[in-house]
């Protein structure tokens, strides 16, 4: 096999494991539409949480900078993935500003001016780094760090699990996505050699898996499996 052909092969698994990571983010993305379906119906945000959605948005949205030619050369299919993340984070901030008391209205707009100020700072910013390998640098340290913290999240989840032996609130299917999503993008960090993309994701891969040990594992001690995650409540 030529180097040529070599080169070939690694370009098209690259691909493939970057568009079967945009699908599986997807169902990541619509994760959240049971809960919003409640709130709509009732009219109300009740005891649900627009942190998420909050944090979300920033992480999709310092990801999407980072895959943008400006920063990153043949990054596409990040961008594409974290473009859909974040408009599906803001239509659902949107929603849960129509439907929430005025004292979370007011927080959650707050939170969301400081989100696009912070974004914005670190685009301008990063544009001020004329070396282009320092700039990659700096926006992919972040993006890393805003990745790793994502992946970590449910942690809080998993210690519940073993502490009650229930995974009545840890949704298969989510974590079955959160699993697929990172382990594609692991290999296409891996097969572009980027350690931005293959760290964080590496890392959730492996939380991933333990999320889905757990509910193989305590799966018959729970008496049903909860609908809607956890973390969507304060």
């Amino acid at each position: 096999m030529s180097l040529f052909d070599a080169y070939s092969i690694c370009e098209v698994g690259k691909d493939a494991a970057g568009v079967a990571g945009n699908i599986f983010a997807f169902g990541l993305f619509v994760s959240p539409i049971p809960t919003f379906r409640r709130i709509i119906r009732n009219g109300s945000t009740e005891m649900f949480s627009g942190l998420p959605y909050i944090y979300s948005l920033l992480n999709c949205l310092i990801c999407l900078w980072y895959g943008t030619p400006l920063i990153s050369p043949d990054n596409l299919l990040v961008t594409s993935v974290n473009s859909v993340g974040a408009a599906f984070q803001l239509v659902y901030i949107i929603l849960f500003l129509m439907y929430a008391e005025k004292a979370k209205k007011v927080r959650m707009l707050g939170l969301l001016l400081v989100v696009l100020g912070l974004f914005v700072i670190i685009l301008v910013g990063s544009m001020q780094i004329t070396d282009s390998s320092m700039r990659r640098m700096f926006v992919g340290f972040l993006s890393c760090a805003s990745l790793i913290s994502m992946f970590a999240s449910p942690l809080f989840i998993i210690k519940l699990v073993i502490q009650t032996k229930s995974v009545e609130f840890m949704p298969f299917y989510l974590s079955l996505s959160t699993f697929l999503m990172s382990v594609s993008f692991f290999l296409y960090g891996l097969l572009s050699d980027d350690a931005y993309i293959y760290v964080p994701n590496g890392i959730g891969t492996v939380l991933g898996m333990i999320q889905l040990v757990l509910y193989l594992y305590y799966k018959n001690s729970s008496s049903e499996d909860s609908r809607e995650p956890l973390i969507v409540y304060a």
